[in-house]
């Protein structure tokens, strides 16, 4: 016969059955485990070497006036009622030559294992000496290769062997929310690391149209400029920049640049020495939704052209101001500060199709674009060993914001040579010299070559719209 088995059911009411029925609820469910946070351990042991810390230094001259302590920076309350909020140094100003180093901490990294390494243009801003120290306590004394202002990206070489190098990634493939790693030296604290989450991306910054920044929370400081932004794989997809802060430190936004932006200034840098961008030649401004409304727009969105530079490449074009231009080959130009970027990235002496929003009416227009007019390597056809400076022209742009009509722009100042000795600075604009206008590079070295030796000429400057007459001795060139 077969065999029975008997099944005991307890009664509903009995604790052996709630029991029973407990214990078969629990072997049923699911166990969720506990979310994990990423752990960078491997990352950091990978990354660490490569990672660099950056000081400089730089010779300063002192006035042997009191007064030039407070240039530049605010001025007591006391003196506002005869000097404004700031006093200003008239270029003729006699400098003491007694000379002091400043030191500025950043941080970079090794991408390439010949020696190049990428930081921020702002870390080695102004330096006349640039020391690495590397993860194993070496320090090189690097050269600098180029350094692009508008994206803030700068390329350092040293001459050593057995460097270490960083994977980079690919800045388009990154999406909010994703973890992301720095390494950096805040406040000169080597190889420090910290984490958090990307919160954003193709942020624009006031000043900054020509970088989409990557926005995250993770803590930077000062010291963590130049520094690589990673990803969980490792790999360097940005460059740590910038922080929005009320303090000084960090409040919990920090902003990198995109690997890719930086790779492709990087490598102009290293081939050419400078970065050629693409230029339209217009001036333009938010679209506001009363603006939309006016022009019929659904949404407020594009760039409105409010002035077209005559012979610009937007001139030549077609664009008129009134346009409203509102894509880029095809990419959406959601806001006026998104053109810049997108023309900026295009090579000069590309065509670009433009969807411009005229009289209501949506058209495209295709025009070549244009080379910034101040891209190209520094010419130093002002001779420098007898003035001790580098020129660059002027744009007409430049031109019409001074309200000056020629002049040159004054790149860099040698700090030993006779222009640093009348007050010379980089960025003023030399108008004329012995009376002479000064129109290009190329004639003020013709005006130079005519110039008997050790003869003091005026020379008038423009410097931030004002202008100041100096004396300025002429070497002999030897």
């Amino acid at each position: 016969m077969p065999r029975k088995e008997l099944i005991v059911i307890p009664k509903p009411h009995s604790h052996t059955w709630l029991m029973s029925l407990a214990l078969l609820l629990m072997l049923s469910t699911p166990v969720l485990a506990e979310p994990r946070l990423p752990d960078f351990t491997a990352l950091v042991d990978k990354a660490a070497p490569a990672v660099v810390n950056i000081s400089t230094s730089r010779e300063v001259e002192r006035s042997m006036t009191s007064s030039r302590q407070f240039e530049g920076q605010e001025v007591p309350e006391i003196f506002q009622e005869f000097f404004g909020d700031r006093i200003p140094m008239p270029p003729g100003g006699a400098p003491n030559r007694n000379e002091e180093p400043r030191q500025s901490l950043g941080s970079g990294f090794i991408f390439d294992e010949d020696g190049y390494i990428m930081t921020n243009a702002h870390v080695v801003k102004g330096a006349d000496k640039i020391l690495v120290r590397l993860n194993d306590r070496r320090e090189l004394e690097a050269e600098l290769v180029g350094a692009d202002e508008k994206t803030d990206v700068a390329v350092l070489k040293v001459d050593t062997d057995n460097l270490p190098t960083l994977e980079l990634g690919n800045s388009d493939d990154l999406q909010v929310g994703q973890w992301v790693a720095a390494i950096g030296s805040p406040f000169g604290f080597d190889h420090s690391v910290t984490s958090g989450i990307i919160s954003a991306i193709n942020r624009t910054l006031p000043q900054d149209v020509y970088v989409p920044f990557i926005q995250t929370d993770v803590a930077i400081n000062p010291g963590n400029s130049g520094g690589p932004l990673f990803n969980l794989d490792g790999e360097v997809v940005g460059i740590n920049s910038q922080i929005l802060t009320r303090s000084g430190g960090y409040m919990g936004l920090s902003f990198a640049i995109p690997i890719d932006v930086a790779l492709d200034v990087a490598n102009q840098l290293r081939e050419e020495g400078y970065v050629s961008r693409g230029w339209l030649g217009v001036s333009i401004q938010p679209v506001s939704k009363d603006l939309a409304e006016s022009f019929g727009m659904e949404q407020a969105e594009g760039a409105l052209i409010a002035q077209v530079e005559p012979g610009s490449p937007a001139a030549e074009g077609g664009i008129k101001a009134g346009d409203v231009i509102l894509e880029v080959n095809s990419q959406e130009v959601d806001h006026s500060t998104t053109l810049p970027r997108l023309v900026g990235q295009t090579s000069p002496g590309e065509e670009v199709d433009l969807r411009v929003l005229r009289d209501g009416q949506r058209e495209r227009i295709t025009l070549e674009v244009g080379e910034w007019p101040n891209a190209g390597p520094e010419q130093s056809d002002g001779d420098p060993v007898r003035l001790g400076i580098v020129v660059q022209p002027l744009s007409s742009m430049e031109q019409r914001r001074l309200g000056i009509d020629h002049g040159v722009r004054i790149a860099k100042v040698d700090p030993t040579g006779h222009a640093a000795a009348a007050g010379i600075r980089p960025g003023d604009v030399l108008v004329s010299l012995g009376q002479q206008p000064i129109e290009s590079p190329q004639q003020l070295t013709e005006l130079l070559t005519n110039l008997p030796d050790d003869q003091t000429v005026p020379v008038l400057l423009n410097r931030d719209g004002r202008a100041y007459f100096v004396a300025l001795r002429v070497g002999n060139g030897d």
